[in-house]
């Protein structure tokens, strides 16, 4: 699913990102690769999505969210 189907306060892992490959090595590069852990803090609405990646917490526009794709409890 994509990362705004996430609910506040849920750890998601990363399994796949969408988007060309300049957008994929920006991710990757914020921390935000396939086997990442994150969590959700904030879905925007308005505003950008708030989340957290080891100790450091980052905002993202919904658009950029929208291409990762995480998976809540290993099931994708």
């Amino acid at each position: 699913m994509p990362l705004p189907m996430a609910s506040p306060g849920k750890r998601v892992k990363i399994f796949s990102l969408a988007g060309g490959r300049g957008m994929q090595e920006h991710l990757i590069s914020m921390g935000l690769g396939p086997g990442s852990e994150i969590e959700v803090i904030r879905k925007g609405a308005p505003g950008p999505f708030i989340i957290a990646v080891k100790e450091t917490r980052l905002a993202i526009g919904a658009g950029m969210a929208q291409k990762i794709m995480v998976s809540e409890n290993g099931i994708i």
